[in-house]
């Protein structure tokens, strides 16, 4: 709930402001052979729009490699913990040749071992823990959402971020990926594929879930991998145009876009397009739209000093007609709480919520520890 009757004015000329512009939606618009612009009035014709923007996504983070003739998982339990209500797995696996990915693996309780659960990739922060920050290991305990969901019933992986964690010492210069967002994207498919392994996960109930840099993590995930049925993207995106830094933080990164050009995330952006915003050929309403008919909730707190939430509603604008043409209205939704740069617990809780409607699962647990 909003906390006072200013809030939810503000939202609502915000929204009205959005819808304004909605008229000429980019989004509902696609390139015919000839390069002409023609409108998005079909499912066909969102297909077409769909696969522009993974290659307008592609261009900015290299092209996702091939999913052939990969090795087996080789996967290596290095410890486990037992907790009430599941047990958490240290674990490492063969994502590519020569690439193995660190993670943690939760398997919740469950007294039927015929019974198919539902399973949540869970991505975490810009946090040096990487993985041990989804587990409540990290200064911020609103961030357990890989433990809390355990605690709810659900098989869990939670993999490090390149750079993070234990994957610390990950060398860019020496890498097969044009960039860290690649990579990640790449892990976090294989990461789907080592949940569909598993005889205990429902192959069609899989989604995601992260918070800043697991927050647009998720998103890119989900846009390449339609296997992932729900979206959760805490903090984690606005529009280009709505992003903010700071005056002396533009000066360290070289511009205010420097930040998304670092090797760990996409340098193409620096490399390629001159940090300009014009150049740039993908913004993140168009990946939102690529996931869609999925389900999509987005946590964007009124106060996050750099992801703005004019950003978040005009781009929620935008996708709202691309699910309106999908009629698949009722699966996008925001949640807009009073706070900073967080995941507050009434807001994690819609989300939790929002993922078991999505998955017809009832929670062991409802009220994060």
């Amino acid at each position: 709930m909003f906390k006072n009757l200013g809030t939810l004015f503000f939202i609502m000329l915000l929204f009205t402001a959005c819808k304004k512009h909605a008229g000429n939606n980019h989004l509902l618009f696609y390139k015919d052979n000839s390069g002409k612009e023609q409108p998005v009035s079909s499912v066909e014709d969102w297909s077409k729009k769909r696969l522009q923007v993974l290659d307008s996504l592609q261009a900015a983070m290299g092209v996702l490699p091939s999913f052939d003739s990969l090795p087996a998982f080789d996967l290596q339990i290095r410890n486990s913990l037992r907790q009430p209500g599941y047990t958490r797995y240290t674990i490492d696996f063969l994502v590519a040749t020569n690439e193995r990915l660190p993670a943690y693996l939760y398997i919740p309780v469950h007294k039927d071992n015929q019974l198919k659960l539902p399973a949540m990739l869970a991505l975490h922060e810009t946090d040096s823990l990487g993985k041990g920050s989804v587990d409540g290991q990290g200064h911020n305990l609103n961030l357990a959402y890989a433990k809390e969901l355990a605690q709810r019933g659900y098989v869990v992986i939670a993999p490090d971020y390149p750079s993070f964690g234990d994957l610390k010492k990950y060398d860019f210069n020496n890498s097969r990926y044009q960039s860290g967002t690649m990579k990640s994207i790449f892990d976090d498919m294989r990461c789907v594929d080592l949940l569909l392994a598993r005889n205990d996960v429902d192959p069609e109930r899989i989604g995601v879930i992260g918070h800043s840099l697991g927050g647009h993590s998720a998103l890119f995930a989900a846009a390449f991998d339609t296997r992932l049925k729900v979206v959760v993207s805490s903090c984690g995106w606005t529009l280009f145009d709505n992003y903010n830094i700071g005056k002396e933080a533009e000066q360290v990164y070289g511009g205010r876009l420097g930040p998304w050009a670092q090797d760990r995330y996409m340098p193409l952006l620096r490399n390629k397009y001159q940090l300009d915003q014009a150049k740039i050929p993908f913004d993140f309403d168009e990946v939102i739209a690529a996931i869609a008919p999925r389900s999509v909730f987005t946590n964007s707190p009124l106060k996050d000093g750099n992801f703005d939430v004019q950003g978040v509603q005009q781009g929620i604008a935008n996708v709202s007609a691309v699910y309106h043409l999908l009629q698949a209205d009722d699966r996008l939704q925001a949640s807009y709480p009073l706070s900073e740069h967080d995941f507050p617990k009434e807001t994690r809780l819609q989300a939790y919520h929002f993922i078991d409607h999505a998955f017809y699962h009832i929670p062991t647990t409802d009220i994060p520890k």
